[in-house]
């Protein structure tokens, strides 16, 4: 049901009930809203029990997480799933690692490391470690360390099933206040002509 009311001066747009469908950008900015909301509650809590970890860096880069999401989709070339699936990497890990936190000092590195799993995971074809490491603003040697520490916290467990990757997209875009699903409009007009 569509719960959020929109007002004139926010458009709401309406996106497809299948993420293969969904427009790129749109759905890219889903994933890099989701990750800056995860990143701004993160930093609020007390460094007490986060240990360091490859992940993290001495300062934030000097670039924000939405801008960098835009360039690792753009520049690695990341497919729909690749994208949502990111997202499931952080739920796994952070079950399985619960002193592991996506912050403003992680997520940068997370994102580009999770980017090239999903690729190698998913795709039949991907870029090399060279070109994504570029891609993401670190060395090749980081990159590929920090590839097998996420694979390591995963504990290898790389893929999602179909259902997972649209319970994930159904979620970004019901969380987000300008964006409503198809079948969403479709079920509260449904209702509005039975009320």
């Amino acid at each position: 049901m569509v719960s959020r009311s929109h007002t004139m001066t926010s458009p709401v747009v309406v996106m497809p009930d299948s993420y293969f469908n969904a427009d790129m950008e749109k759905l890219t900015q889903l994933v890099a809203n989701m990750f800056t909301r995860v990143v701004a509650h993160n930093d609020r809590l007390p460094l007490g029990s986060q240990k360091p970890t490859r992940f993290h860096s001495r300062a934030p880069p000097n670039i924000s997480v939405s801008e960098y999401m835009q360039r690792v989709a753009k520049y690695a070339s990341l497919e729909p799933a690749c994208l949502l699936i990111m997202l499931i990497y952080v739920d796994r890990i952070c079950e399985r690692n619960p002193t592991f936190t996506i912050s403003s000092l992680t997520v940068h590195r997370f994102i580009i490391t999770a980017a090239v799993i999903a690729c190698k995971t998913l795709c039949d074809a991907y870029c090399t470690n060279a070109h994504y490491a570029k891609v993401g603003g670190v060395s090749m040697h980081e990159l590929n360390s920090l590839e097998v520490e996420i694979l390591r916290m995963m504990g290898w467990h790389l893929i999602a099933t179909q259902e997972q990757l649209e319970q994930y997209y159904f979620t970004l875009v019901r969380q987000d206040a300008h964006m409503v699903l198809q079948s969403d409009i479709a079920a509260s007009a449904q209702k509005s002509k039975a009320g």
